[in-house]
Formats: structure tokens, C-alpha cells, sequence
């Protein structure tokens, strides 16, 4: 494959991955009623399993095959997962196996994205970047949709000061077929899960943005993920199928893991050659989302 077709997967990867989180907003406090029904009982103990099944590892590196498709265009190619817990989330794209052609890494702190090939990169905290400012997405909710986790929306920054939680939200349950829906509605975002009902695994996360006064900011991403392996006495899926609907693009990104290890021996900050040039947050979101 030629250098300028995995500069387009990062390139069609990234707005994928970034506006697929536009949906955390405030947190959530769950508050345990004195007295439980049968129902709310019910609920409550599947939470408790969902939340015993969280992986238990602290790394997290697999070999991937990556698929993107938008529209007619598809591309595959293979690359790197690399994740520590409650520090970095790194993605490696291949050339040819075994060149590194580009790298998309998330820490508490920043997101940086680099295109080897063309040595330019964007380093930039999350706040810097409006739609993920105001959306209130941070590091610990992308890392749980990579680790097949439940998360709750994040308090939304106005300014300098942090939004007040809305502690009427709660999460219900809905049943169906062999499975459980947990789901979480906040004002113009809606939160939904699908939960085995045996085995209490997540084998889909919802999550909808929806502006009746203007359609076209509306917003759908879907992440399946299937053929679980235990980690670390864990089951963790190996397959991930994210899709995200609006109204300009669809876009799918598929994940497969293969050898799954807990390998330590890697740096976990990538220093930035003074080689590279630096682009703006808009020069190189713009440049993404118009391809």
C-alpha cells in the first residue's frame, strides 16, 4: 500500500474517534434508595456484575488490523494498540508492517496526532479543541469505550467553573431478549448499553446527540465489540465495530486485537522530533474532516 493511502486512515480515523465523544456531558451521582423494589433490586445487582467484570489489568497491548470505510472508500491495514490504565491510550498505524506511518495517543493531559510520513503533528490539550471543550469529554471516558467499560458523562465547564452535577439523572434498565439495556438520558444526549444478562459482558454502547433545532449537528455513534478472551482473568473483547452516523458522513472503523499481552516495556510519552512542524488544532481538524 502506498504512504499516501495510511496517511488517509489516519486521517479518516480521526474524526471518527474524536467526534464519536461528543457526547459526554455532565456527571452522575447514583444515589442508592433506603428501600429497594424488586425492580430497582435487579438493577442494582447488574450494575454490581457489570462493574465486576471491569478488566483488571493495567496494560493492555495487542497487535490490530484496522478497517475504515467511508462511503465507497475502504482501507485495512495493521498497527498497534498500546494502553496503560489511567494514563495513555496509543494507536499505531503500520506501513508495510513494519514502518510506522502514523500515531494517535490520548493521555489525562493532551491528544496528540502525528503523520510520520510528512513529519507534522498536533499536540494540543483537550481543552484547546472547542467541540471536545464543550462537550466535556475527557481521557477517562475515551478510555472506557476502549476498554469496554461503563462511563458516566462528564461536568461540563462553563468558562473557568465546572457545571453543577444534575443528580437527577439516573441509570434504568430495560429488558430484552437474553439481554439488558442500560440506558442514561441527559436533555439532547441519550446513553444506552447493551449488557449479556448471563454474564452481565457489554457487547454495545449507544450514544446520541440529537439538536431538533438543527438536524445537521446531530449525531449517532455505535460501538459493538465481540469474540471476547480472558485478560488477566477478564474477559475483554478482541473485536471492536464503532460506527458513527450524521447527517454529512458515515464512517466505520473496525478493530481486530490479536496476541493480547500485558507488555510493560514500552515508553508511555512519545517525544516530539524538533524535525516535525506543528500544525493548529483547526489547520489539521479541518483538513480531516474534509476528506
Amino acid at each position: 500500500m502506498k504512504s499516501s493511502s495510511f496517511l488517509k486512515v489516519v486521517a479518516l480515523a480521526m474524526p471518527l474517534v474524536l467526534t464519536s465523544c461528543i457526547s459526554h456531558k455532565k456527571a452522575v451521582k447514583e444515589e442508592t434508595p433506603k428501600s429497594l423494589s424488586v425492580e430497582q433490586q435487579e438493577q442494582k445487582d447488574l450494575m454490581e456484575r457489570v462493574k465486576d467484570n471491569v478488566q483488571t489489568a493495567r496494560f493492555i497491548t495487542s497487535k490490530v488490523k484496522f478497517s475504515v470505510e467511508v462511503g465507497p472508500q475502504k482501507l485495512t491495514l495493521t498497527g498497534n494498540l498500546k494502553m496503560k490504565r489511567d494514563d495513555v491510550i496509543r494507536l499505531q498505524l503500520m506501513a508495510f508492517g513494519f514502518v510506522e506511518a502514523g500515531r494517535i495517543e490520548f493521555t489525562k493531559d493532551y491528544v496528540l496526532i502525528m503523520d510520520r510520513i510528512n513529519k507534522q503533528y498536533l499536540k494540543a490539550p483537550w481543552m484547546q479543541v472547542d467541540f471536545l471543550r464543550n462537550s466535556g469529554l475527557d481521557f477517562t471516558s475515551m478510555q472506557a469505550l476502549f476498554w469496554n467499560e461503563l462511563f458516566k458523562p462528564n461536568p461540563v465547564i462553563i468558562g473557568k467553573k465546572v457545571a453543577a452535577s444534575d443528580t437527577t439523572a439516573t441509570y434504568t434498565t430495560l429488558e430484552s431478549g437474553d439481554d439488558m439495556i442500560i440506558q442514561l438520558n441527559e436533555g439532547k444526549m441519550d446513553y444506552s448499553w447493551l449488557v449479556g444478562r448471563k454474564d452481565a459482558s457489554i457487547k454495545m454502547a449507544n450514544i446520541s446527540y440529537k439538536d431538533r433545532f438543527n438536524p445537521d449537528n446531530s449525531a449517532q455513534l455505535n460501538w459493538d465489540y465481540d469474540k471476547f478472551q480472558t485478560v488477566s482473568g477478564k474477559k475483554f473483547p478482541t473485536k471492536h465495530a464503532i460506527a458513527l452516523t450524521t447527517a454529512k458522513k458515515d464512517v466505520k472503523l473496525g478493530m481486530t486485537l490479536n496476541y493480547i499481552g500485558n507488555d510493560t516495556e514500552w515508553e508511555t510519552r512519545t517525544e516530539v522530533s524538533n524535525k516535525y512542524r506543528e500544525v493548529t488544532v483547526d489547520e489539521i481538524l479541518r483538513r480531516f474532516m474534509s476528506l
